[in-house]
């Protein structure tokens, strides 16, 4: 007797948490690191809405935000959808140049090697980060990709950045992601 084939079966996933997070509004008064992270973390629940692991970042030129994005990983089937480079490639379009002289990338958490390296080749001034990551953090948690002597380009680095929010942000992220 032969049994019927069985079709290919993908059960559909859980729907995810929703994000138990608010979104913030940062005081236009004072344009400072706090108040561009905040932007970065806005983006960071933007991801989390999409199911993405929730990483925002903001690039800054001379005061003013010229690229915002989130992690869109999941969304493109894209591995390199990383929120800084989507944010890189946006504020390449706004330059009109890939050379990012006099900018500043905040990100709620340490760039990848991927991402940290991409910092470095387009040029950027600052990266200021919310939250270390030292396994594969590099711009100072797993290695400083930006102090390779060969380089002929510096990045300035200021992490701990609204910290303790993005840290709380990943980590409930991470653990309503195991328990469902």
């Amino acid at each position: 007797m032969r049994y019927p084939q069985k079709a290919n079966f993908k059960p559909m996933p859980k729907p995810f948490p929703p994000c138990p997070f608010q979104k913030l509004s940062p005081s236009q008064l004072k344009r400072d690191d706090r108040f561009f992270m905040q932007l970065a973390y806005n983006q960071a629940l933007e991801a989390w809405h999409l199911g993405e692991v929730p990483i925002g970042a903001v690039i800054v030129h001379e005061g003013t935000v010229i690229a915002s994005a989130h992690n869109r990983v999941e969304a493109s089937k894209d591995p390199t959808a990383h929120a800084e480079i989507l944010a890189i490639t946006q504020a390449a379009h706004a330059l009109g140049d890939w050379r990012l002289n006099g900018t500043r990338l905040y990100v709620t958490k340490e760039p990848c090697p991927m991402c940290s390296g991409a910092t470095v080749m387009s040029r950027i001034d600052t990266v200021i980060y919310g939250v270390k990551d030292p396994k594969m953090g590099c711009m100072g948690g797993a290695y400083p990709v930006q102090e390779l002597p060969q380089l002929n380009h510096k990045v300035k680095t200021l992490p701990g950045i609204f910290e303790e929010e993005c840290h709380e942000l990943l980590q409930t992220f991470f653990a309503l992601k195991r328990a469902n």
